[in-house]
């Protein structure tokens, strides 16, 4: 009798493992569909895109009218720009193609760049024209290879979860047409980088990706697990690893972890000074227990106890029981927008659960300020008659071509609305106009010097 029941019971549990093991399986299938599916669909998207993108850049070469040309170019821009966000959504991160991301950039860059100015005063150059032309032909040569490679797809019924699990894996391929394909592509582009794009297009080259330009010496591993125990406050029992980031690069960054006793922290630190590029805390928040006001002073309280001076708060904001603040760089009453720094305090404790210093430490440099050029009278005149201007200051910003410009920063109301408008303090430009979402942006809070 007992040993029936044992039979009775060991066939149910093999029939519910047998069935969990189904679902699991059936699951674990579906995901993989889905991301198949959506790896093709972008795949076709890029091919498609870049088809588009050749066929704009002709199209361009055909035109002489700024009202047809403008319109045309700002098309290129937007369908680079595109293109290269479908590339992200490929499984490439782990093979090289950052030449290929950066050309399409370029191609936007510098197509936008053409778009936006007068063209009837400042017509297109020889040069600029012979620029289009090359785009164009180097265009084509990216659209073959990737048509190749779509006709294999399709004929072979190619998967590219395969190409994901070969570039995890590390193997290297005996054969595998996308994956050689796209290699083929890059290679191509790798020949391109001589093609000159003009004096316009130097923000990625300019950009230090490996933070190389930082003052201070390279650290070690162990000085990077220190300024991680300070930044976190983990004691000694705190357990610290550290990842180099890079492959030995002599730049770059490491990337830490603390998980210590109520304590687990990420963070990014830069090799070459040791400056933290991003903190975070994982923790939940509990119920909010300290003012947003109050949370301000934590974050500043944080900035100058590790070493920031010269910034101001300018916007805070809450988002349910956390609070986000926004420092920039204020230089003889100007305030440096793109140097800022963003906290997130938790608002149950003050404790700070979020550190973002990316924008800060990849444009933080020695300038020296134009001076204004118009009055703030004439600066205001540019302004909408309709909106009621409260207060200005003057600021520094980055543009739409990705230029710092020195402008009068106003703060104005329209309707039940407010609204911060940047006019060129040099040519009176209207450079940007921004809705506020909070009443009214802060302009106390000063860090004047270290702790």
């Amino acid at each position: 009798m007992i040993r029936n029941i044992l039979i009775g019971v060991l066939a149910v549990g093999l029939v519910g493992t047998g069935v969990w093991g189904y679902q699991e399986h059936k699951e674990k299938n579906a995901l993989l569909i889905n991301a198949e599916n959506n790896y093709q669909r972008a795949f076709h998207e890029l091919t498609y895109n870049i088809d588009l993108l050749h066929d704009k850049i002709g199209t361009t070469l055909a035109m002489n009218s700024k009202n047809s040309l403008s319109p045309t170019l700002a098309e290129v821009w937007r369908i680079a720009s595109e293109t290269n966000n479908t590339v992200g959504q490929l499984p490439l991160t782990l093979m090289a193609f950052n030449k290929t991301e950066e050309f399409l950039a370029q191609i936007g860059e510098f197509t936008y760049k053409t778009a936006v100015r007068d063209l009837d005063k400042d017509p297109l150059t020889q040069e600029e024209y012979d620029t289009l032309k090359e785009l164009y032909k180097q265009s084509a040569e990216i659209q073959d290879e990737l048509r190749k490679v779509q006709n294999t797809v399709l004929v072979d019924n190619l998967k590219w979860m395969d190409v994901e699990m070969i570039l995890v894996s590390g193997e290297e391929p005996v054969d595998n047409t996308i994956i050689d394909g796209f290699k083929t592509v890059e290679k191509k582009v790798e020949g391109y980088s001589e093609t000159n794009l003009g004096p316009m297009v130097n923000s990625m080259e300019e950009k230090d990706h490996n933070y190389k330009s930082l003052p201070g010496k390279i650290i070690s591993k162990e000085e990077a697990k220190e300024i991680a125990r300070n930044y976190t406050d983990a004691g000694e029992d705190a357990k610290i690893n550290v990842v180099d980031n890079g492959e030995g690069a002599e730049y770059g960054f490491y990337s830490v972890s603390v998980k210590a006793k109520n304590k687990d922290f990420n963070l990014d630190i830069t090799k070459k000074g040791g400056h933290p590029i991003w903190v975070i805390n994982n923790r939940p928040v509990g119920e909010q227990k300290i003012s947003l006001n109050e949370g301000s002073f934590k974050a500043e309280k944080f900035l100058k106890d590790h070493g920031f001076e010269n910034l101001k708060l300018y916007e805070s904001l809450q988002y349910d029981n956390t609070g986000v603040f926004t420092f920039v760089t204020i230089q003889d009453d100007v305030l440096i927008y793109p140097e800022s720094i963003r906290l997130k305090v938790a608002l149950d404790d003050g404790s700070l659960i979020g550190f973002s210093a990316e924008e800060y430490l990849g444009k933080q440099k020695e300038r020296t300020l134009p001076k204004p050029k118009i009055s703030v009278e004439e600066a205001r005149s540019k302004i909408n008659q309709n909106v009621n201007i409260m207060d200005y200051r003057m600021s520094l910003i980055d543009n739409d071509l990705n230029e710092e410009v020195l402008c009068y920063e106003f703060i104005g109301t329209l309707g039940d609305d407010t609204y911060r408008i940047f006019i060129n303090a040099l040519d009176g430009t209207e450079e940007y106009v921004e809705k506020l979402y909070n009443p009214e942006p802060i302009y106390d809070n000063v860090i004047e010097g270290r702790a």
